[in-house]
């Protein structure tokens, strides 16, 4: 055989390769910009300024801004009780510089490689953030940091991270209990120490509670199936766009899709033809909006596949989902070292209803019998209580572990 074919990398493991290049190379170039500053320090005679004058006792960074709702209630409860909070921020437009604070302190620190030169040498008492993989690419945990904190963004399992996502955190902040079980049996087949695990609730879903009970409800509104499914080949409207929305036009409803922000950045493409394809529709809207919860309240059903926005659909409206078969491959993910199906796949199949291609010409009398079925009410409820505990009380039980943990370390 040609040696060439033995040099063969599949691009799954090419793809990885190259990240992990990427993060040995990003970690030799932040070390190497660590030493400079270190000796210049040094040779000035300001050994003690050396990666900040003093620690910062409290600490979150926050990736992006889509995931200020996930902050706002804990930073809140620092305000309240007059403790200095330091809030590190890759979003120069965060909504957290819309707001005057006495005892908050946000700071820009750049996107990427440069907010991680910041946060791998960062000098801190408890740093909280949504991000995962630390200590696996390019994000290191810094030696002057005593306890790293992970806050889940989602009430779904905590194994649809990337590999490793959550190894390396001291603590982990659920949103329910029934998320213990999968990380423990992770620790104990990765031989790693117990991390601390703590059911706080959901923030997010807080706020977003908070948010849609203010919205307004519509007067003389139209039944409407609001279309919101992930991104990617497996997806919804890659997979089967105007095969599922031709029949849905044709029941007379309104039709409100929702693409995934992902989708808006890779595959714009697909979506231009679907909006050509029924631009003379006007039953049919658009919805690009940052937040869901303007479509959650106007609908009375979902059609979704496997994201995230399910259970906010289920969890705040309390209405019925159909969910279209997918394929789900744990490869990339902490899933694939769990023996057991995950909990939001078993979810689905008692508290939403699988459409199967074959059923789409018949989507008028299934979405008619779902949307008077109590059974789904039951389990819907039942789902809710597992997954999103201490409705309410999110800000205040992070802050309080904040608080606890690193007065006792």
């Amino acid at each position: 055989m040609n040696n060439f074919y033995l040099l063969y990398i599949d691009p799954g493991t090419g793809s990885a390769l190259f990240s992990i290049l990427i993060g040995i190379a990003a970690t030799l170039f932040f070390l190497s910009r660590a030493l400079i500053i270190k000796f210049k320090y040094i040779f000035a005679g300001k050994k003690n300024k050396i990666n900040h004058i003093s620690p910062f006792k409290y600490v979150i960074y926050n990736e992006g801004k889509q995931y200020w709702n996930v902050f706002k209630t804990t930073i809140e409860e620092f305000e309240n009780n007059k403790t200095e909070l330091r809030y590190l921020t890759s979003s120069s437009d965060d909504p957290v510089f819309k707001t005057s604070w006495n005892y908050i302190k946000p700071e820009f620190i750049g996107e990427g490689n440069k907010a991680f030169v910041y946060l791998n040498f960062l000098n801190a008492e408890f740093v909280l953030m949504t991000t995962p993989g630390l200590n696996v690419y390019q994000l290191k945990r810094s030696k002057t940091v005593k306890h790293y904190s992970h806050v889940l963004h989602s009430p779904a399992d905590t194994t649809t991270y990337r590999l490793f996502g959550l190894d390396y955190f001291n603590s982990v902040l659920l949103t329910g209990d029934y998320q213990i079980d999968d990380i423990r049996f992770l620790e104990n087949k990765r031989q790693q120490k117990e991390k601390q695990l703590v059911t706080v609730g959901c923030s997010y879903l807080d706020v977003y509670l908070e948010k849609i009970n203010q919205i307004p409800l519509e007067e003389n509104s139209p039944f409407t199936v609001l279309v919101s499914p992930s991104w990617g080949a497996s997806a919804l409207l890659s997979k089967y766009g105007i095969k599922l929305l031709d029949p849905l036009v044709d029941c007379g409803w309104r039709i409100i899709i929702r693409p995934h922000p992902q989708s808006c950045k890779t595959e714009r493409k697909i979506l231009d033809n679907l909006e050509f394809h029924y631009k003379n529709n006007k039953n049919i809207i658009w919805d690009y909006e940052r937040e869901n919860i303007y479509s959650l309240k106007k609908s009375n059903i979902m059609i979704s596949d496997f994201s995230g926005i399910i259970f906010d659909f289920m969890f705040l409206c309390d209405k019925p989902v159909l969910y279209v078969n997918h394929d789900f491959d744990p490869s990339p993910y902490d899933s694939d070292d769990i023996e057991h199906e995950l909990w939001q796949f078993k979810v689905l199949k008692n508290a939403g209803i699988e459409l199967k291609e074959e059923d789409f010409c018949n989507i008028k009398s299934i979405i008619e019998k779902t949307n008077d079925s109590e059974i789904l009410k039951i389990e819907r409820k039942k789902a809710l209580e597992a997954a999103w505990q201490y409705q309410g009380e999110s800000g205040k039980n992070i802050y309080n572990f904040m608080v606890k943990t690193e007065n006792n370390d």
